[in-house]
């Protein structure tokens, strides 16, 4: 048995997300089925985090096992031959340890949420940004971010199907660039509970709006309902995972 690691980009516009299930096509699913065009095996692709549907990949870590040992470049090669004209493309591709898990070997995990703050909707950037009108303060959301850094209870930021354990993570970087009429939020954490980037952009920008939340009452509620709406998926972006430098 080899295993090989992979990256991936994708456009989550028209996937279900990461995990195959019969609603329509997934990550997993356009994967396996190249796989499987590929090789005539279909095992399963194991992914450093479990986007939901219509989010994005910049460069998504996963694995898979197979019982012939091929060539990784001509794995990658194949692949991209029986991915032309779908949503996802293989970056890279390395024969990895045994032991390598994309999920549970990671280290680090980090997002960028991005939104269109213009009068004007977007066209060229329709599904792969979050357009909001309303003049923003952005001074405002950066001191509130500073607040969610650290280890917390997050349960305010999570969604209430969450499966995760613990409801206490540590986010290392939240941080807000302005470019143009674009706003960037770029989060880093070891893991992320359900929807927590997307809530945690969500109730900044009603803070950026005038709303008046504040971070500390809201993390102290342990509630959903104290924290803002859930940003929409087309502005997020998994951007890469990281692992110790022995995986």
């Amino acid at each position: 048995m080899t295993r090989y690691k992979v990256e991936l980009e994708y456009d989550g516009t028209n996937l279900i997300g990461w995990q195959e299930n019969l609603d329509g096509p997934s990550v997993q699913s356009v994967m396996m089925d190249a796989i499987e065009q590929f090789c005539g095996a279909r095992p399963t692709i194991f992914g450093a985090g479990r986007t939901d549907s219509g989010v994005h990949s910049v460069c998504m870590t996963a694995h898979f096992d197979l019982d012939t040992d091929y060539d990784a470049n001509t794995v990658m090669r194949a692949l991209n031959f029986y991915l032309l004209n779908k949503p996802v493309s293989v970056l890279s591709c390395d024969v990895v340890p045994d032991d390598f898990h994309a999920r549970f070997s990671c280290t680090a995990r980090h997002y960028k949420y991005v939104v269109l703050n213009r009068g004007a909707a977007p066209v060229l950037e329709k599904n792969r940004v979050y357009w909001f009108p309303q003049k923003l303060d952005v001074e405002k959301m950066r001191l509130a971010a500073q607040k969610l850094l650290g280890q917390h209870d997050f349960t305010s930021f999570r969604a209430t199907q969450c499966q995760a354990k613990s409801p206490i993570k540590t986010l290392d970087q939240l941080d807000i660039t302005v470019d143009g009429d674009h706003i960037i939020f770029e989060l880093s954490a070891r893991s992320f509970l359900h929807h927590m980037v997307r809530n945690i952009v969500g109730t900044l920008l009603e803070i950026g709006a005038g709303k008046p939340y504040d971070i500390e009452q809201v993390l102290a509620a342990k509630n959903r309902t104290a924290a803002g709406p859930t940003a929409p998926a087309s502005g997020l972006y998994f951007i890469r995972a990281d692992y110790s430098t022995n995986d």
